[in-house]
């Protein structure tokens, strides 16, 4: 049931995705992928980093969007989705489904196995993130249906093909693919979980990040605590959405992601606010002499 401060707030109008928008949450993560490869083919190393940064960034919100079936595509295309990113990101996106949806019904309760990873200081969750991507997997595999363990296993079975393939041919794109994937996977505990978790209680169980650029690099993943409250919002609206809460309702918005940089811009905005006034005062005196 939804919080009586959210009853008044538009929501409904900003699940409807345009052909455009669709196309473009199907494709988002391809060139990216395709850039890494490239350029770990050519040996420009760094290139490659960075391009599977926005890869592995962007895959992480299609299979979210997945998740909650606001891809904007069909279910089959949406269970086809979710194979051919548990193939390329190296995870089995339909037990991931199954724990993040319970996350979804228990934000940081006892059974939140995926969100009661932000109770923990910020360095065990660094260094435990290959532990957490075990566990979520594995809470989906043993507490999903008998049809979704049947598709875990599947993905089990294409990411295994997967790896064997780089291992036997010793192909360096093959080989670059999988060693980035499992480092990735491990980071994911922390970035996606503790960062918009952290801190947080059974009451506003989430953050959201304003800054432009920084959601801009995360493709709008951060806009957390908007996705908790209305998950039926792709994840293409969100912006929107977090304008209206930040109005009607902002008692939920105020837990930034990145508290220093909200610090900052905080600043920033003061000291314009105060060398307006200042400018107003100015201008008032000279109009008076």
């Amino acid at each position: 049931m939804r919080h009586p401060s959210l009853a008044n707030i538009e929501w409904q109008d900003l699940r409807q995705l345009s052909l455009g928008e669709t196309v473009y949450n199907t494709f988002l993560s391809l060139p990216f992928l395709l850039l890494s490869w490239w350029s770990a083919w050519q040996g420009w190393w760094l290139l490659a980093l960075v391009a599977t940064f926005f890869f592995f960034t962007a895959a992480l919100r299609q299979a979210h969007d997945c998740y909650h079936r606001t891809l904007g595509v069909s279910k089959v295309v949406t269970e086809l989705m979710l194979f051919m990113l548990s193939i390329t990101m190296l995870c089995s996106t339909h037990a991931i489904r199954h724990t993040h949806l319970n996350h979804h019904r228990d934000p940081l309760g006892e059974s939140d196995v995926e969100g009661n990873w932000a109770s923990l200081p910020w360095y065990q969750a660094i260094l435990g993130g290959g532990l957490f991507s075990i566990m979520i997997q594995w809470f989906g595999l043993t507490h999903g249906s008998r049809s979704n363990r049947i598709l875990v296993a599947f993905d089990m079975l294409l990411i295994s093909a997967v790896i064997a393939s780089a291992f036997i041919t010793m192909h360096p794109i093959l080989i670059y693919h999988v060693l980035v994937m499992i480092l990735a996977n491990t980071m994911v505990g922390f970035f996606a979980v503790w960062s918009v978790h952290h801190g947080c209680d059974d009451m506003v169980y989430a953050r959201s990040e304003r800054h432009p650029l920084i959601n801009l690099l995360t493709f709008n993943l951060l806009y957390h605590i908007e996705h908790h409250l209305f998950p039926a919002v792709p994840t293409n609206h969100l912006p929107t959405l977090a304008k209206r809460l930040d109005v009607a309702a902002p008692q939920w918005t105020q837990q930034p992601v990145i508290p220093l940089l909200a610090a900052a811009n905080q600043h920033q905005q003061s000291s314009v606010t105060q060398k307006s006034n200042s400018l107003d005062t100015e201008i008032s005196l000279i109009k008076e002499s």
